[in-house]
């Protein structure tokens, strides 16, 4: 269709402001100040490429505004003196490196006024048998909790030194099909499992992690172990020192088997050594980010693992995988020494196969650290055998009848009331709760805004637009005013879900219901994804943007695998949280089922 006469008008104008931009553009003799007059905006020397209107008509399109022919026209008459210059800091000539560990100045804080952190003193009682023979095998060995584990290791009727090797020999024959380990620490392992009984033997029994094998995910650095961030360019990286949830582990005892697998810098479960398969599904990724994590947990490779998650990095793998995740209370953890995706949103959690076991893990590696400026003191209260009765349990009614709840979620609302728990309906207000993407992806892009210049992105495996490459790339161009926007709304929805637990103690919800991911990790109300049951599938799953080119592999007769429920805690409270999934996870029973041939 031919352009309008007001689209020519419109153009016609731009070419003659354009004229007037050029000359005025054109830097003049500056002249002597009058002393006492201030400094003005727009009155740097101009830098960077020229710009124009058009320049402008073409960039709304991006941000989504729109200027008129008049205003364009301003904006790029000063354009390269009031906010090139701003861009020094990168464009130069006075560049300025800043360091990986330099976090921003604007910190998140989950705990909005009012909301108190400290709830008395740290209590733990745990729920083991430690007369509860051992098994005559080293499977189910292998695949017994964390907890019980700790029982036999305690009573020395199970030495360190056999559990370490039953794992590290799972690990070398059950990783060439899986692809989760990155690094095995063999010898390392088996020097620590070989202290850990001599120090048992002496009589200093350092607590329930003493002497358990355990797998990290590959962004934690272990001093004088390579941590790759599971991406190329990274790939030869040996850290100098532990990342303080290593050292606090190590502390406890605790026997590092291998760094595990994750997709490229935190996305999705592609790394540079291929795809970590799922073991109840091996023709599917076991999802991302905390890929090796999520596979190795639900084999029975490593007693648990450490994950991380931004936007569901361990309640994904930990769905798909079978296990349980617990995502912490954003500040909780420390992540110094952890790969940084995004300051206000990346989290550090325990992966296991029950749910007694994550919260014995979250106990261990809680605690601020000096080196991460979100970090804050906390305290932790868990009783196993503590009651649920009478526990409200919030739900939203129309998520349990639409994607991607299923017939296990349905259940699960039933088995709440059954143990007593009481069922509250719950409503959400129609907000736009995707545009806080924008701070993952603009913060993201900060984190690897060197790797993403010099484009050594480029060498990543996956180059889908779906992947970090592309969006890293395109984050470049989101408004910083956009950027604030968001971050007011983050606040918005963290005081609207304030007056949510006001009325309720907990949530239950479809563990890949996308608002209720997305809003959990801006606000950093913890999360604890569980086993409830098993589903069966026509098609493989995956984390990746549909492509037709290589469409997914299906199935018939249908397979069966795995399915869990998510339950968001409030604040802090991660207590109640592992209280109520622990008697879940009883009336469900459905925890010890183990992959096929694993």
């Amino acid at each position: 269709m031919p352009a309008s006469r007001r689209d020519f008008l419109a153009t016609s104008a731009l070419g003659l402001l354009g004229t007037a931009i050029a000359a005025a553009q054109t830097p003049t003799q500056s002249q002597q100040p009058v002393p006492g007059t201030p400094p003005a905006f727009g009155t740097a020397p101009p830098v960077g490429p020229e710009v124009s209107a058009t320049t402008f008509a073409e960039a709304e399109k991006l941000v989504q505004v729109e200027m008129t022919p008049h205003d364009r026209a301003e904006a790029a008459l000063n354009w390269r003196m009031q906010m090139a210059p701003l861009l020094e800091r990168r464009s130069g000539p006075r560049k300025i490196a800043l360091e990986p560990g330099l976090a921003p100045a604007t910190v998140w804080n989950a705990a909005l006024p009012g909301i108190t952190v400290h709830r008395g003193s740290n209590t733990f009682t745990r729920s083991a048998d430690p007369n509860t023979p051992l098994p005559s095998t080293d499977e189910a060995i292998a695949f017994s909790s964390v907890a019980q584990l700790s029982r036999w290791i305690e009573t020395r009727r199970l030495t360190c030194e056999r559990l370490t090797t039953i794992y590290l020999d799972r690990l070398n024959r059950f990783n060439p099909m899986l692809r989760c380990v990155i690094t095995l620490t063999r010898d390392h392992a088996l020097q620590r499992a070989r202290n850990a009984d001599a120090e048992i033997a002496a009589g200093h029994y350092r607590g329930p992690l003493h002497g358990i094998p355990y797998g990290v995910k590959d962004l934690l650095d272990t001093a004088g172990i390579p941590t790759t961030w599971g991406a190329e360019p990274f790939r030869n990286r040996v850290p100098t020192a532990d990342s303080t949830v290593v050292r606090r582990l190590n502390d406890a005892g605790a026997v590092l088997v291998a760094k595990l697998s994750l997709g490229a810098l935190a996305l999705n479960d592609i790394w540079f050594g291929g795809q970590t398969m799922n073991p109840w599904l091996l023709e599917e990724g076991s999802s991302g980010s905390s890929a090796g994590p999520g596979a190795a947990t639900a084999a029975g490779l490593v007693a648990f693992a450490i994950g991380s998650e931004t936007g569901g990095s361990i309640i994904g793998p930990s769905m798909r995988c079978g296990i349980t995740g617990l995502r912490p209370t954003y500040g909780r953890v420390a992540r110094t020494g952890a790969m940084t995706l995004c300051w206000s949103l990346d989290k550090l959690g325990p992966m296991t196969r029950h749910v007694e076991d994550a919260i014995l893990v979250l106990n261990t590696i809680s605690g601020p650290d000096p080196g991460d400026v979100a970090s804050v003191p906390s305290t932790l209260a868990f009783n196993a055998t503590a009651p649920v009765t009478g526990l409200r349990v919030g739900y939203f009614p129309a998520w349990m009848h639409e994607d991607p709840a299923t017939d296990v979620d349905r259940a699960a609302l039933e088995t709440i009331q059954r143990i007593g728990m009481t069922p509250v309906e719950l409503t959400l207000p129609d907000w736009p709760y995707d545009s806080l993407n924008l701070l993952l992806f603009a913060e993201g892009a900060a984190a690897f805004e060197d790797l993403t210049l010099s484009h050594q992105v480029d060498q990543l495996k996956m180059q889908v637009p779906d992947a970090w490459p592309n969006a890293f790339r395109q984050a470049r161009f989101l408004s910083a005013v956009d950027f604030v926007q968001a971050d007011r709304l983050r606040r918005k929805v963290a005081q609207h879900m304030a007056t949510v637990f006001a009325d309720v103690d907990l949530l239950l919800v479809p563990s890949l219901r996308d608002e209720m991911l997305v809003i959990t990790n801006n606000t950093g109300h913890p999360s604890l994804t569980l086993r409830a049951g098993f589903i069966e599938i026509t098609q493989a799953r995956s984390d990746w943007a549909p492509d037709p080119a290589h469409p997914l592999p299906k199935f018939s007769p249908p397979r069966r695998v795995p399915h869990g429920i998510t339950l968001i805690g409030r604040l802090f409270d991660e207590g109640t949280l592992a209280q109520a999934g622990l008697a879940l996870e009883h009336a469900f029973n459905v925890a010890d089922e183990n992959p096929p041939g694993f």
